[in-house]
């Protein structure tokens, strides 16, 4: 009896082994093994049913067999084959079914192979945008506010009062006190010619006029000469010449250069001090040629520093220069900014932020990521259902805050894949559902 199960048990393995034929399964096949008593014994389907195994393998009637198209390089690579091969490293190609090619215009991504994805999508939504434009720059002297202090005429200095670069000085305070032959004698002729008015009142008018020219053309020389008012008047009221000049500033700030030296001798024009207003400054921001076409005179900026972390300063557009820096391909904007305290220093890094507006107050917006940009055109994946993914051409816009304007090609609510599109795209392009957006 013992025997007689195990011949019954290989001739089904056997018949498992066989090739099923079209429309009819191996279970409804019947054997009969002969016994060692040589008695035939029938084995049903029904038998073998019980006994466990699968006898067919051919589709089961009324389903349908998946068609297979093609088989695609298991590496990623572009080339197909109608057969089943393997590539160079031994890999069998996978097989591409009919049912995974949509219709032509979409792509069929299985509901498993989405999860593996992590395919995101997200609506389409009406809003109003708004892009912050960031460029690099560096805090500069407010060019208006320069002052440089030179003389109109020739002398030596005798003395120092500002003796270093970078000190702070108020307007009027002095700076140095200088010796000038000519200084000397511009004064002598105007207490002269002071002195001689004084002389002649009650005598004829002609001499009289004619002293007063002389003072007059004294007093011009001497304010040419940048001597102030207060000074020619305690020349006046004391009617004693000085032999140094007091040289005084004319401005508020700090001293950015100085040339001068005690006891050096200086000519007409030559720089002596380099004066700066700091109060206000300038920064010189290197905006993309892509965008500066955003940037306009007014809109406010934020400035931001690292040597002053923490804190950021407001400022405005004053200037947009109308030449482009060919090495870097960037504009160069200038931003004023208050500086009261002092804090923002000449030749400092800076950020900046500028908020441009879209122009628009409520425009149809999808993701930045979702837009795949072959160059010419832009397509978005739109979401079907069911795992069917739509290769969308649309015409975009402005962009700003993470998102980007739909101009053409997509409406409100319409929900588009944001992560994972390049895979799908990937997926697509080697089925053939994206050949065209590759072109």
């Amino acid at each position: 009896m013992k025997r007689n199960r195990l011949i019954v048990a290989w001739l089904l393995i056997g018949l498992a082994s066989l090739p099923a034929q079209p429309g009819r399964a191996l279970a409804e096949t019947t054997a009969k093994p002969v016994d060692h008593a040589g008695h035939g014994t029938a084995v049903s389907g029904k038998a073998g049913e019980q006994s466990g195994q699968v006898l067919s393998t051919s589709p089961a009637v009324g389903k349908s067999e998946r068609k297979i198209v093609y088989y695609r390089n298991p590496m990623g690579l572009p080339d197909t084959s109608p057969t089943p091969k393997k590539d160079g490293m031994g890999m069998d190609y996978i097989p591409v079914y009919a049912d995974e090619l949509g219709d032509g215009s979409t792509v069929r991504i299985s509901l498993d192979k989405v999860q593996k994805l992590g395919v995101r999508t997200e609506a389409a939504t009406i809003r109003s945008l708004s892009r912050s434009i960031r460029a690099v720059g560096t805090v500069q002297v407010d060019e208006r506010l320069l002052q440089i202090v030179s003389m109109k005429y020739e002398g030596w200095i005798e003395h120092l009062h500002a003796d270093s670069t970078g000190q702070k000085i108020r307007r009027g305070q002095p700076l140095m006190e200088v010796y000038s032959p000519g200084l000397v004698l511009a004064q002598q002729e105007y207490l002269a010619a002071t002195s001689t008015i004084s002389a002649l009142k009650g005598a004829d008018p002609e001499s009289l006029s004619t002293a007063r020219q002389l003072a007059e053309g004294a007093l011009l020389r001497l304010r040419n000469w940048d001597i102030s008012a207060d000074q020619v008047a305690q020349l006046r009221k004391k009617g004693k010449i000085r032999r140094t000049l007091t040289v005084q500033s004319p401005v508020d700030g700090v001293v950015l250069e100085k040339s001068a030296i005690k006891g050096m001798r200086f000519m007409p024009g030559e720089v002596l001090y380099r004066l700066a207003d700091l109060s206000t400054v300038w920064l010189m921001a290197d905006v993309f040629e892509q965008d500066v076409g955003m940037v306009r005179e007014g809109q406010e900026a934020s400035v931001t520093l690292n040597a002053i972390p923490g804190k950021s300063f407001k400022g405005k557009v004053s200037f947009i220069y109308p030449t482009l820096v060919a090495e870097t391909r960037t504009v160069k904007v200038r931003i004023e900014l208050p500086n009261p305290g002092g804090e923002l220093r000449p030749a400092l890094y800076a950020t900046v932020e500028l908020a441009t507006p879209s122009g628009e107050t409520q425009i149809l917006t999808v993701p930045d990521s979702s837009v795949l940009n072959s160059g010419n055109r832009q397509v978005v994946l739109v979401e079907r259902g069911e795992g069917l993914y739509e290769p969308r051409p649309v015409q975009i816009g402005s962009q700003g805050g993470g998102y980007v304007q739909i101009r053409e090609g997509l409406g409100d609510g319409e929900k588009v894949v944001v992560r994972a599109n390049f895979l799908i795209d990937a997926e697509a392009n080697l089925k053939g559902a994206l050949g065209h957006f590759s072109h």
